[in-house]
């Protein structure tokens, strides 16, 4: 029988899926890289005839993603979601999917040591890395890593992972691969660099000279705004398309891809599909990570805490458009590198996207992880304003909306579902500190986020205090009301 997406409403893979080669294993088959990179790679097989295929893994969760995907022979469906229409595009360019505790952990390292395979690409989000974020350094106490370098030849942690398949390649005298993360950090290709090495490093000296020797890790900055698949998304997706597609995801219209050139195998045409090659990506993932990235962590506590559910309704508050904005203009772009690029557009284009009544993107699901988003998205640029001496009202005021939600209690009373990679420690010091002042400093003490300079800088723990004060008196709204105000 004929697969029913191959005759969805929907832009279809018109090309001769047999002739993709597995020439990249994707670990994180989650909605960004299906709606993002695997995207890109439908682009180039559908308009230039690109032979790059992708074999799709999951190692922990996930395992109705590959099921639902291998029952439709790995086609899905992503659907664009703009406050006008909703288009669709049935993406073909998956030619294999395994999930390492369904299919076994030798079918994916074996998938991942075909001689073809030029490149591993990794979205694991922050937490995946098992590295401490305020350092950047592997965490080799990490429950992940300590059980792997015990029995590394059946590892569980993507950097296990990875060094088990690259030393399996080096002994079967196979060329290396490029491992390209695709998640949102600062420095990723130097992040998966360093927990790579020092990974290998703990198993075998040898081993971990090879991989600096032969492995490149480019840094990557993605951008598509890609909420949470619900069974709403699911169901429009259908209504659009008229075929129920369990793998499908829904995104916005916009969609940036900036990567480092720099593959020891080869790589995709991905620039003929949009994408941009630099040389360096780190001021495009300084400018997305703060002034996108830090903007909507902004909106994501505050807007919680007031009671909007969606980044679009934060929107329709004139106090909090404001403050969002001048925190992008204020205090990120000043601390930014980056060149030739108009950053006052940029942060028009972001409140835009922002406001796009489509997407319904959860406050909640943004405010997830927040001890692995802070250090990037806000507390750099933090020390940034204290080196320069320059005001950071704005970002003072998300620090201490994030204390506030990570307390567990809304300003109703409700209890707030906190997920976080660190909530045992955050819970301990929410615990043992009394709300106010003595909550601020517990919060601070937690150096894997903090590190060890800002809680002992004056100017910024007083900014947070006050903030937080300001909170606990006013309520979010009023007190983002009154920071808009002195803008």
């Amino acid at each position: 029988m004929k697969n029913p997406l191959l005759h969805a409403q929907a832009t279809l893979p018109q090309y001769n899926r047999d002739n993709l080669q597995t020439r990249i294993v994707h670990l994180g088959f989650g909605a960004f890289h299906r709606a993002h990179q695997a995207v890109y790679a439908d682009i180039l097989a559908a308009d230039h005839g690109s032979e790059w295929g992708y074999c799709e893994v999951n190692l922990i969760g996930g395992e109705q993603q590959i099921a639902d995907l291998k029952a439709q022979d790995n086609l899905f469906t992503v659907a664009e979601m703009s406050a006008d229409a909703w288009t669709a595009r049935v993406v073909g360019v998956v030619k294999k999917a395994l999930h390492a505790q369904v299919d076994g952990l030798e079918a994916v390292l074996d998938a991942m040591c075909e001689p073809q395979v030029a490149i591993v690409s990794l979205t694991i989000t922050e937490k995946g890395y098992c590295h401490a974020p305020a350092t950047g350094q592997l965490m080799l106490d990490h429950p992940l890593i300590a059980a792997d370098l015990q029995n590394p030849h059946q590892p569980v942690s993507a950097v296990g992972v990875v060094v088990e398949a690259l030393a399996r390649r080096k002994q079967a005298g196979l060329p290396a691969f490029t491992v390209m993360s695709c998640d949102n950090m600062p420095e990723n290709g130097h992040v998966m660099r360093n927990v790579t090495c020092a990974y290998a490093r703990a198993l075998s000296a040898e081993l971990a000279d090879w991989i600096e020797t032969h492995v490149t890790f480019p840094s990557t900055m993605v951008d598509r705004i890609v909420p949470a698949v619900t069974a709403d998304t699911l169901n429009k997706i259908e209504q659009i398309t008229g075929v129920r597609d369990p793998a499908g995801v829904a995104c916005e219209p916009f969609r940036q891809w900036v990567i480092e050139d720099n593959f020891v195998a080869g790589r995709p045409a991905w620039e003929k599909a949009g994408a941009e090659l630099v040389a360096d990506v780190i001021p495009f993932e300084e400018m997305k990570l703060r002034m996108l990235n830090g903007s909507h962590s902004f909106l994501a506590y505050l807007g919680y805490l007031a009671g909007y559910q969606h980044i679009n309704d934060c929107m329709e508050d004139a106090n909090y458009k404001r403050a969002a904005r001048a925190l992008m203009l204020n205090e990120q772009a000043s601390t930014l590198k980056v060149t030739g690029v108009d950053l006052g557009r940029y942060a028009d284009l972001l409140i835009e996207r922002y406001s796009n009544p489509a997407l319904r993107h959860r406050t909640w699901q943004i405010a997830m992880d927040g001890s692995q988003k802070l250090p990037q998205r806000m507390l750099d640029s933090v020390r940034w304003h204290r080196v320069h001496q320059k005001p950071f009202p704005l970002l003072a005021l998300g620090v201490a909306g994030w204390m506030r939600y990570v307390g567990g209690v809304d300003e109703r009373g409700e209890a707030i579902e906190v997920c976080d990679p660190l909530l045992p420690v955050i819970q301990a010091a929410v615990k043992g500190s009394a709300e106010g002042e003595s909550r601020v400093k517990a919060l601070l003490g937690i150096d894997t986020i903090f590190g060890q300079e800002l809680p002992q800088d004056k100017v910024f723990v007083d900014a947070v205090m006050n903030a937080y004060a300001t909170l606990l008196k006013d309520g979010a709204k009023a007190t983002v009301a009154q920071y808009a105000a002195q803008i």
